[in-house]
């Protein structure tokens, strides 16, 4: 039986506490947040303590796990503490706010032996999955390239939230969202050593964090994804296309407000019509207990979980590397204006 802990008692937490409720080998043993009036709510609504801050997390020896849903500013600091004093730790995405305290993080799961594992739970959507089956028995051939479309809403109000603020956030809205894009690109794909990207705050008022970004990536092989995330994206949006030699396979919708996630299967035909297979996944959102149940067989196992820290660091790489291209261009535009 896992005894977890959760620090934050916001939207996250929403999303993951559900897991426990029904859970055999698992127990929510308490929630916490830095007021305690928001941990107490949560926690009545999930049968467990309460607490307030994250210093308890150092200070009790009856949990094995700790979910860490705060915003990236605390995420090394929890994870650390949490690590040293014998727990497991699932981070929620992005895994820091810069790549050092990544590294420090991964430093210390590899000192104490303990599973650190990033929260994406894109990976464990049942249609990315099956595409991903698919994909790596040769269904589609050798993989050419991926396109990304995630986007959300932008809500009046989000300016208030912690995204909004540079000195708690690791960027804006391609790292915020768009990491998950950069993440399944690489599970797909592979690695990635080239980074081009145009990133612009164009409608909503966060000073320099992103509302919108088109992102370029270039791999071994010329793999190329290409991404664009958007809180401009006036209904929210889901769709993810791996391209083979031999065909192609596109992940549409996430449910929800994404609409039914459906997979569409097209085999490459020259001398007939096109023909698309197409799978709706309906129900509810399982991606959560999916990514818990593999996260407790790492565990069990003694191995890396899928959604490995290290996954969530190269994900920022990727994204700091992107941010880098762009601010470069933008000072060589001004110091170079057309006429």
């Amino acid at each position: 039986m896992m005894r977890v802990g959760i620090v934050g008692a916001g939207l996250q937490t929403k999303r993951r506490a559900p897991v426990f409720s029904q859970s055999k080998d698992a127990e929510l043993v308490v929630i916490s947040a830095e007021h305690e009036e928001h941990a107490k709510a949560m926690a009545e609504q999930f049968n467990c303590e309460f607490a307030r801050g994250w210093d308890w997390v150092g200070e009790r020896d009856d949990l094995d796990v700790i979910l860490v849903c705060t915003p990236p500013d605390l995420h090394e600091k929890i994870s650390i503490l949490a690590m040293r004093t014998g727990k497991h730790v699932l981070c929620e995405k992005p895994l820091a706010r810069t790549l050092e305290e990544c590294r420090n993080m991964i430093a210390v799961s590899k000192e104490t032996g303990k599973v650190l594992k990033c929260g994406f739970n894109h990976r464990h959507h049942p249609a990315v999955l099956e595409a991903k089956r698919q994909v790596d028995a040769g269904k589609i051939g050798k993989p050419l390239f991926a396109r990304s479309r995630y986007g959300i809403i932008g809500m009046p109000g989000r300016e208030k939230e912690w995204r909004a603020d540079p000195a708690r956030a690791s960027g804006g809205h391609l790292m915020e969202q768009g990491i998950h894009a950069v993440d399944l690109s690489r599970w797909f794909l592979g690695d990635f050593q080239e980074v081009a990207c145009f990133r612009e705050t164009q409608y909503w008022s966060f000073g320099d964090l992103e509302d919108n970004a088109f992102m370029m990536l270039r791999g071994n092989e010329g793999r190329m994804a290409s991404i664009h995330t958007s809180l401009l994206q006036w209904k929210n949006l889901f769709s993810l296309e791996i391209y083979g030699e031999e065909g192609y396979f596109e992940i549409e919708g996430l449910g929800g407000s994404y609409g039914t996630e459906k997979l569409h299967y097209c085999p490459k035909h020259y001398d007939r019509p096109f023909e698309v297979q197409t799978t709706e996944f309906r129900g509810g959102d399982t991606s959560w207990q999916l990514e818990w149940d593999e996260f407790v067989a790492a565990i069990n196992e003694d191995r890396e979980p899928l959604g490995s820290a290290f996954d969530g660091m190269e994900a920022m790489r990727l994204v700091f590397e992107g941010y880098r291209f762009s601010d470069e261009q933008s000072a060589r535009r001004s110091a170079n204006p057309v006429s």
